[in-house]
């Protein structure tokens, strides 16, 4: 098998050598370029893999490389190496469709696991097939989304996914995740809204064994968890201005530092974002740093809401009811009437696919003969009064979602934790129970 070769631009021979001798020892070759001139002829005329860039050069700088690989030879990432500190610059070149950066002085663990996220990138045009995790529909808007995840797949820039809530922002992470170079690694999805702010900075960067009481054990945390693969931050606008300021050091640095701990660690981590509310405002509000806005938002991709894709509501609905029918053991998935698809087609879906879900998983309790008709949605109870914006929807949504599962939990503990009992008093079947306490992720 040919080795990897790399495209190394830089004005100082020493930072060249070091890095040669660091690709050798990963089994790679180079070609090395004092400027952007000898790095134009060599590009055009040999066949690279990656391409490593210094940003100040004497006849330019690294941006203007990224600018011509992106026209010229797209199929070759490029990362910049940048002086320490300059995250401007760096979340520059990132916009110019950098794969990736490191700073000087260069450390040779973060050079090594860049160079070996971007030579496992798949060669070829970018391809929305890899991965089991897909966007159901056909619609305009959701072609356009596949082929902007697959484009992103290919880079580990931040990435910030923003749309409404239940509209499949986790998916789409997932999607970017499985579709580039760190497919093999973890994906760790965390909901920060979920964390007790107390516990943040454990939960986050972990703990040595009696850094504070109750400290029994080392502890690794989330960013450790999701070295070499990908950390998802969804609802990152929930987090406190003061663990926003940690997240922020970790992300540029590229390195945690456990509560406890004396020194950092380096970690290989992607880090994508998500929230269903308008961080832009929130910046301006003054309750969400601006930095950290502008770091982790170097790339955004927009997830359509259900209404704005209705079309895909037919083929998403008998993708859903296939796996409800398949999770609840039963012989055959309901038909859906023509009346009941034109209804779900018709509403508006404030809660978007989670509400798509709730629905079905309703309708398919109450349907007779295998069918589900139009009062089995019973869409006329979700419709709410008057001209609303979409925002008090979600909550209320939201609201009901976190009620369900409460009487779920108050139920089960009442019968201490007999679930033919509780389903008993909740009114539902066995098969209902079971299906509610997988969704809510109830043990």
């Amino acid at each position: 098998m040919t080795a990897k070769n790399v495209l190394i631009i830089d004005d100082e021979p020493d930072i060249c050598d070091l890095i040669e001798i660091t690709l050798t020892r990963m089994g790679l070759t180079s070609r090395s370029a004092l400027n952007l001139a000898e790095a134009y002829q060599l590009i055009d005329s040999e066949h690279f893999d990656l391409c490593l860039t210094d940003m100040r050069l004497p006849d330019g700088d690294g941006i203007d490389m990224v600018a011509y690989v992106q026209q010229k030879h797209p199929d070759i990432p490029i990362a910049v190496i940048t002086a320490h500190g300059n995250m401007e610059l760096a979340v520059k070149a990132l916009k110019a469709g950098a794969f990736d950066f490191v700073s000087k002085p260069v450390d040779i663990q973060i050079l090594r696991n860049l160079v070996s996220s971007a030579t496992a990138l798949p060669t070829g045009e970018p391809s929305n097939k890899k991965g089991n995790t897909r966007i159901t529909g056909d619609s305009i808007v959701v072609d356009a989304l596949n082929r902007k995840i697959a484009k992103l797949a290919r880079s580990q820039a931040p990435v910030f996914i923003h749309g409404e809530s239940g509209s499949g922002k986790e998916r789409v992470a997932r999607m970017i995740h499985e579709q580039g170079s760190r497919a093999d690694g973890p994906f760790v999805p965390v909901n920060c809204g979920a964390i007790p702010a107390e516990l943040m900075e454990s939960e986050f960067f972990g703990h040595l064994k009696g850094s504070f009481t109750g400290a029994s054990n080392d502890k690794e945390g989330l960013f450790q968890a999701a070295n070499g693969g990908t950390l998802f931050l969804d609802e990152i606008a929930e987090l406190p201005l003061n663990m926003q300021v940690k997240l922020l050091r970790a992300i540029q640095e590229k390195a945690v530092r456990q509560v406890g701990a004396e020194f950092e660690t380096p970690v290989d981590v992607r880090i994508l974002s998500a929230s269903h509310k308008n961080l832009e405002q929130l910046v301006h509000d003054g309750q969400f740093r601006k930095d950290l806005y502008y770091r982790i938002n170097v790339i955004d991709i927009k997830v359509p809401s259900l209404r704005d894709r209705a079309e895909d509501i037919p083929k998403l609905a008998t993708q859903l009811l296939k796996s409800m029918v398949e999770k609840a053991g039963l012989k055959k998935a309901p038909g859906i009437s023509k009346g009941a698809l034109k209804a779900l087609m018709d509403y508006s879906f404030p809660g978007n696919v989670r509400e798509l879900e709730n629905i079905l998983e309703r309708a398919l309790a109450l349907a007779d003969n295998n069918t589900i008709h139009t009062d089995d949605l019973e869409l006329n109870k979700q419709r709410s009064t008057g001209t609303e914006p979409a925002t008090v929807d979600l909550e209320q949504t939201l609201d009901l979602a976190d009620q369900e599962k409460n009487a779920i939990v108050q139920a089960l503990e009442k019968t201490r934790w007999n679930k033919t009992a509780a389903a008993k008093i909740l009114g539902l079947s066995l098969r209902q129970l079971r299906y509610r306490l997988e969704k809510f992720g109830i043990d």
